[in-house]
């Protein structure tokens, strides 16, 4: 019985030691209930007093204490908070900046492009104006080849066959005046003979006095391209500048009549075979040929575009 006694008080005396230390680290009530006083206090002084509060020279201490800390250590996170913005910041320049590319390279090519793309409306406008002034009906086509074919050393492609209503032995023109015939077709292109070919002849008038005569290429093109011109009266001397127009073919075909042809720039006589020879400068440029209208009847069904005789375009 003696030893239950000690064991339990042993027992009793451990859970009080526990109880004990429970109740030591807890703060009393009184010193919570203070420590609220006191913070009401101090929040109500500070919010009556503004910048008059008794508390001011205490914030004003702490600030002087804690700014600098507080400056350098937002200094040194900067760079770190920062790398987030720095990636975004980056990644929308460099899309900015390929966009100012991208930009820069249209505009270089649109500089570039621009007189040949002015070029190629000029003469798109001239073919019109020519189509309404001669009032022929035109398919315009574009050259896509320049050099011998077959057996012709001076001849195009170009870019309509028959589907556009093309057939051989057809007037081939552009904005300055005659460029040749069609020689043959295929279903999306057509072989054209220049009138400089030496295998090219022309009946042509020349100036007011209509006199006729009759063309002949001698195959050079560029600036030495020329026609010779034989009159049919051999008495008749053309005047030197003269303009040459076709005086056309039995069915318009394969000139129409009317079409400017060239100028006379030199005249050769001969006293003894009492005969006259004109060079003809031609209008077209052949080294720089593109745009061309072929003569077609009008109204020609076709799968491309047709210059009308009044000018419009179907």
């Amino acid at each position: 019985m003696g030893l239950d006694r000690g064991v339990t008080r042993g027992r009793e005396r451990r859970w009080r030691s526990i109880q004990d230390l429970d109740l030591r680290g807890k703060p009393s009530r009184a010193l919570f209930v203070a420590l609220v006083l006191a913070s009401v206090s101090l929040i109500t002084l500070d919010h009556s007093g503004g910048t008059d509060s008794p508390v001011e020279p205490a914030r004003h201490a702490v600030g002087e204490v804690f700014g600098p800390i507080e400056s350098a250590t937002a200094a040194a996170v900067r760079p770190i908070v920062a790398i987030p913005d720095w990636f975004q910041s980056r990644d929308s320049l460099q899309a900015e900046l390929s966009a100012l590319e991208a930009e820069n390279a249209e505009l270089r090519s649109e500089v570039a492009t621009s007189g040949y793309n002015r070029n190629r409306l000029e003469e798109y406008d001239g073919l019109t104006a020519t189509a309404e002034s001669l009032r022929l009906a035109l398919v315009p086509a574009r050259v896509i080849a320049l050099g011998p074919s077959q057996s012709f050393s001076r001849t195009v492609t170009v870019d309509a066959g028959s589907d556009d209503g093309l057939g051989p032995d057809q007037t081939v023109l552009n904005n300055d005046g005659l460029v040749g015939r069609v020689l043959r077709v295929t279903r999306t292109t057509a072989t054209v003979l220049l009138i400089i070919d030496v295998g090219s002849v022309v009946g042509g008038r020349v100036g007011g006095s209509m006199e006729m005569g009759f063309l002949r290429g001698r195959g050079d093109i560029g600036d030495a391209g020329a026609l010779d011109l034989e009159l049919v009266d051999q008495s008749e001397v053309p005047a030197k500048h003269d303009t040459v127009v076709t005086w056309g073919s039995e069915g318009g075909t394969p000139y129409v009549s009317g079409v400017p042809v060239g100028r006379v720039s030199t005249v050769f006589s001969s006293i003894r075979e009492t005969s006259q020879r004109a060079v003809i400068e031609p209008f077209v440029d052949f080294a720089a040929l593109d745009l061309v209208g072929i003569v077609v009847p009008s109204g020609t069904v076709t799968d491309g575009p047709v210059i009308e005789a009044d000018g419009t375009i179907r």
